[in-house]
């Protein structure tokens, strides 16, 4: 467990570097990221490098005893490349190109472009790669922020094209995967497909679902490159790439898969305000972030981490970029970067060091402040490093694996098919997985975040939030793990070219749970249908379930909640407390043992430390554990507090 800062040495005068450097590693921080922002100043102009600056503040940083992340600069090509290659501008769906002057103005699909990043990362790789400062390498930035995995560009247009030949071969294969015969759509070869926007009408929901399968592996094949290069000049160090919170624009397994680390940019505050919270619990929360939300990301990332996930970047006090930018409270700096170690991270890295006092991000709080004293997150990360050293002096077993008894499987293509079709306007695949896990969380269980093509063996309890198409083989190792599974509605609706299945839904899952989805209807948000012990929204499948056992009705007489052998299915989307009470029966059943924590307290498992974590405003008190067992904290955790004890 280390702490780490994003650090922009040409934000400052460089007078300033040595005395930051020191600052930095009296404070507790190991391991600094810098230059992922940096190109126009390490090529001012084409084909013309200045290294003598990146040079002086790596060996200032070295010489401090803090450990480099380097990181490649294409996240912001300088405008000298933009105005020599236009085609490096992605294009919106309006057809016009995303101008110069912010960031992540790029088309993954340019050539151009390509070839440019081919050449920086080199040139970095080979100047830095076997520095003895540098142990570590970020690739770009935040693949995909402001909504720039899809660009319609010609370029794009054109390899999507060869991206289809290769997936379908023939044309007339397409036509028939696609049902083109439909609406007389049908196309004589790939030449005649274009992009899927400026129809009059809905496009062809199956050419809309291979353009975003395309967009992904756009960045995957993107992503690759830079890596490679990485390998090639930097032998031995890990690459990471900094993910975001819950962003689902493309499949981070696949970029995952050529990591090494799997970090992720957390913003508890910011994420409570743009994502789908209600005004109540926005408010409830307005000062800490929900109690599950960060902890569901960093399940995600360690689930495809080889080696210990981190967070690259950490939220120490008020952003910038969300609608209103409250400040945290007193200790949730501290609480986020212990409840990160607690799910396994490796890593916890602060953005940044210090305020910047220009630019579009001046009002983004560091661990200090513009006129370079400590801030409130500052002081915290010092306590968090204090504490690190207290149980490394205590030699705890703090670092192992997490060893979670219930898997949740995550799937990003769900999220763009629903989005496709989603039938019901607000039938939003993250919330559902994101309400599902909560209720596990809020039962005091840890819980593994995982694809559906991961090996399920050793699970106790399988949770298969809305999954509309999966693997060929995923009925076979449901049932092969020996785990009680629960699937949600609309899983196995929909074959790989989104067509209904033959059989209908739930598809090939008919082999472990024996249902017949009939028909389907979606429901207003001001709408809800009772069922036994509580309610249902959003959505309901409405089945026949032959040889299996009814445990929950709606009114009307249709089953809610089906059971066959271990295999449980949800017709619908519950509210929370039914969805809560139906998750603690199966954990039960499945031989686990729920502890109904409230809203407010989460506990997490991680070696030999149990960590318990306040988000309320008033104290808690742990019952049955003596004193001496507590490493961090005691038997009352302060409001916004945090306790860890020997298990």
């Amino acid at each position: 467990m280390r702490l780490g800062v994003c650090y922009y040495p040409e934000h400052w005068p460089e007078t300033m570097w040595q005395d930051d450097a020191r600052r930095m590693k009296a404070l507790g921080i190991e391991q600094v990221r810098i230059a992922e922002f940096a190109w126009s100043r390490i090529e001012p102009s084409p084909g013309e490098y200045d290294w003598g600056w990146l040079d002086r503040a790596i060996d200032v940083l070295g010489d401090a005893g803090l450990e480099v992340v380097m990181c490649t600069p294409t996240a912001t090509p300088p405008k000298w490349l933009i105005d020599r290659y236009p085609d490096i501008l992605p294009v919106g769906a309006d057809g016009r190109p995303r101008a110069f002057g912010s960031r992540r103005h790029y088309d993954f699909s340019s050539p151009s472009y390509f070839e440019a990043s081919r050449v920086i990362c080199t040139a970095v790789a080979q100047r830095y790669g076997k520095h003895p400062a540098v142990a570590y390498w970020q690739t770009d930035n935040e693949y995909g922020c402001h909504n720039t995995v899809v660009s319609y560009s010609p370029a794009a247009v054109q390899r999507f094209r060869q991206w289809l030949k290769a997936r379908y071969e023939t044309v007339d294969a397409l036509n028939r995967a696609w049902g083109t015969v439909f609406w007389s759509m049908e196309y004589r070869s790939f030449d005649e497909i274009d992009a899927p926007i400026g129809t009059v009408t809905e496009a062809h929901p199956s050419h809309r679902l291979d353009y975003r399968r395309f967009a992904s592996d756009e960045v995957a094949r993107y992503n690759r490159m830079q890596v490679d290069i990485i390998r090639a000049h930097s032998p031995g160090r890990p690459v990471a790439h900094n993910f975001m919170q819950l962003f689902t624009e493309f499949d981070h397994y696949d970029v995952a898969r050529d990591l090494d680390i799997a970090t992720w940019d957390s913003y508890p505050l910011g994420a409570l305000e743009e994502q789908w919270y209600a005004p109540d619990v926005k408010a409830k929360y307005l000062r800490t972030g929900h109690p599950d939300y960060a902890s569901f990301n960093h399940d995600v990332y360690r689930g495809m981490s080889k080696q210990p996930f981190w967070v690259m970047e950490q939220q120490p006090g008020p952003v910038n970029w969300a609608h209103w930018n409250p400040s945290p409270l007193p200790g949730m700096v501290r609480l986020w970067s212990w409840e990160a170690f607690a799910h396994g991270a490796g890593c916890v890295s602060y953005f940044r060091w210090r305020q910047a006092p220009f630019a579009q991000e001046q009002m983004h709080a560091g661990l200090n402040t513009p006129d370079n004293r400590l801030d409130m997150g500052g002081s915290e990360a010092e306590q968090v490093a204090q504490e690190i050293a207290r149980i490394e002096a205590e030699h705890v077993s703090a670092n192992d694996a997490v060893r979670s008894k219930i898997a949740l499987v995550w799937d990003y293509e769900a999220k763009w098919l629903f989005e496709i079709h989603p039938q019901g306007a607000d039938f939003y695949y993250p919330r559902f997985a994101f309400e599902y896990y909560s209720a596990l969380r809020s039962l005091g269980f840890d819980v593994d975040i995982v694809p559906a093509y991961a090996a399920l063996d050793g699970y106790a309890m399988i949770v298969v939030p809305p999954l509309p198409t999966v693997p060929d083989d995923f009925a076979a190792r449901l049932k092969a793990s020996g785990a009680h599974v629960v699937i949600g509605p609309r899983t196995g609706s929909k074959t790989q070219s989104l067509q209904i299945p033959a059989n209908l839904p739930p598809g090939t899952l008919t082999s472990l749970l024996p249902v017949r989805v009939w028909r389907v209807e979606s429901m207003r948000p001001n709408v809800t249908e009772p069922v036994d012990g509580g309610h249902a929204r959003h959505w309901r499948d409405l089945i026949e379930a032959e040889g299996c056992t009814i445990h929950a009705r709606f009114s009307d007489g249709h089953p809610a909640y089906v059971q066959s052998n271990k295999a449980h299915y949800f017709t619908s989307l519950f509210d929370d407390a039914l969805t809560q009470k139906l998750l603690a029966r199966i954990a039960e059943e499945a031989g686990l043992a729920p502890t109904p924590l409230g809203d407010d307290i989460r506990i997490s498992r991680r070696g030999g430390l149990t960590y318990v974590f306040n988000y309320s405003h008033i104290k808690h008190k742990i019952d049955g554990i003596a004193g001496e067992r507590f490493i961090i904290g005691s038997h009352e955790v302060e409001p916004q507090g945090v306790a860890a004890y020997q298990s």
